[in-house]
C-alpha cells in the first residue's frame, strides 16, 4: 500500500505540480523530516525497529506487535517499544516521501530540458542540482540504514544528520533559483558576497559540532551557562571526545567515554556558537545596510537570535524536548536563509548588471 502511495505521489508531483511550488514544498517537508529525525534521536527511538527498511521484516509496527512485545519483555529498559517503533517508522515513511518529491523534481527537470529551448538562464532547465539531490537522497537512505545496523555509531549518525542539512541547503538554493531571486546591483553585491560565503562555512562547521554533541548525547555535559561546571576552562579530553571511529558512549579502548570527553564535545560547540554568532550577526548587519537585502538580513538576524536563545534554554532548562527539537529546526532554517543570501549575492538584478 505504501509503495503504491509513493508511486501515485511520483506521478502527481512529476506531472501536475509546478516546479517552483514543488521545490518549495520539498524544502518544507525536508525541514519537517530534519525535526522528526531530531525527535527520534532525542527520544532514543533510533533502534525502535532494529532492522531496515521494515520493522522486524514488516511494513508497519502494527504487523510486528508480537516481535516488538517480545523484545520489550526481554529488555524492558531497552530501545524497543511499540511507541518508539512508530516514531522510527514515521521518520522512514516521511524520508521516502521526500525521496519521491526529489525524484519528481529531477523528472520534471529532464522533461523541461528536452522540451524547452536551450536558454541557459531558464531555471526550469536546471538538471545538475536535481540529479545531485537524487544521489544525495539515496546516500541518505543508506546512512539511515547504517545508523540502525551499526547501532547508532556516532560518526554515522552525524553524517546522516549532515546529509539532511545538505539536502536543506541544496533545496534552498534550488528554490531560490526557481524563484529567480535577485539582490540588486552587481557592484553592491560584490561587497557582501565573500562575507556571506564565510558565514556559510562557519555555520556549516557549527552544525557539524552540534551534530556531534547530539549524537554523543553531550548536550547536558555542562549544565550551567555561560560557564561549564562553574569554570571558563573546564577539564576536557578532546582526544577521546573527537575520536571519530568508535562506538556510542565508548572510547577506542572499549571503555565508557569519560565526562571530560563529553565536556570537550560540549565546550567546543559553545565556543563555535560564539564564533558563529559574531560572524553571522556581522553579516546580517552588513546585509541590512543594503536596501535590496534589508529584509533578508533582518530574517537572518531574527533566526540567529532565536537559535542562540534555544541553545541557552536547552542547557539551563535540562534539555526540554520541544526546545531541543526546535533547536534543530532553527539551525535548518538558519542554513536555508544563509544559502539563499549566498544565492542572491551571485544574482544581480537585470538593471544592475
Amino acid at each position: 500500500m505504501w509503495g503504491g502511495s509513493l508511486l501515485v505521489g511520483l506521478i502527481v508531483f512529476s506531472r501536475y505540480v509546478p516546479l517552483r511550488a514543488l521545490a518549495m514544498a520539498t524544502l518544507l517537508v525536508t525541514l519537517a523530516l530534519v525535526m522528526l529525525g531530531a525527535y527520534v534521536r532525542l527520544t532514543h527511538a533510533g533502534l525502535g525497529c532494529p532492522d531496515w527498511p521494515g520493522c522486524y521484516g514488516k511494513l508497519s509496527p502494527t504487523l510486528a506487535v508480537e516481535q516488538i512485545h517480545a523484545a520489550e519483555m526481554a529488555a524492558p529498559e531497552g530501545p524497543v517499544s511499540l511507541q518508539k517503533a512508530w516514531r522510527e517508522m514515521a521518520h522512514r515513511y516521511l524520508a521516502s516521501f521526500v525521496g519521491v518529491m526529489i525524484l519528481a523534481i529531477a523528472i520534471q527537470s529532464l522533461k523541461n530540458r528536452r522540451k524547452r529551448s536551450a536558454d541557459t538562464d531558464d531555471p526550469a532547465r536546471t538538471i545538475g542540482l536535481p540529479l545531485t539531490l537524487v544521489i544525495l537522497v539515496v546516500l541518505q537512505g543508506l546512512f539511515g540504514k547504517w545508523t540502525v545496523t551499526l547501532l547508532l555509531k556516532p560518526v554515522i549518525v552525524t553524517l546522516h544528520l549532515l546529509g539532511g542539512m545538505t539536502l536543506i541547503a541544496l533545496l534552498a538554493w534550488l528554490t531560490a533559483r526557481y524563484m529567480q531571486l535577485t539582490g540588486g546591483r552587481a557592484s553592491t553585491l560584490r561587497s557582501i558576497r565573500p562575507l556571506a560565503a564565510i558565514a556559510l562555512i562557519v555555520l556549516g562547521m557549527q552544525i557539524a559540532l552540534g551534530g556531534w554533541v547530539s549524537t554523543n548525547y553531550a548536550a547536558l555535559a555542562c549544565m550551567d551557562f555561560p560557564t561549564c561546571h562553574g569554570s571558563w576552562k573546564p577539564t576536557t579530553d578532546f582526544a577521546h571526545g573527537f575520536r571519530l571511529l568508535r562506538e556510542l558512549g565508548m572510547n577506542v579502548e572499549g571503555e565508557p567515554l569519560s565526562n571530560d570527553a563529553l565536556n570537550a564535545i560540549h565546550w567546543a560547540h559553545r565556543i563555535g556558537a560564539l564564533v558563529t554568532f559574531l560572524t553571522l550577526a556581522y553579516v546580517a548587519h552588513r546585509t541590512m545596510r543594503l536596501p535590496a537585502l534589508r529584509r533578508m538580513g533582518g530574517i537572518l538576524l531574527v533566526l540567529l537570535v532565536i537559535q542562540v536563545t534555544l541553545g541557552i534554554v536547552n542547557v539551563v532548562g535540562n534539555l526540554p524536548l520541544p526546545v531541543a527539537v526546535a533547536h534543530n529546526g532553527a539551525a535548518a532554517l538558519l542554513l536555508a536563509a544563509l544559502v539563499m543570501l549566498n544565492f542572491v549575492t551571485r544574482s544581480p538584478s537585470p538593471v544592475g548588471r
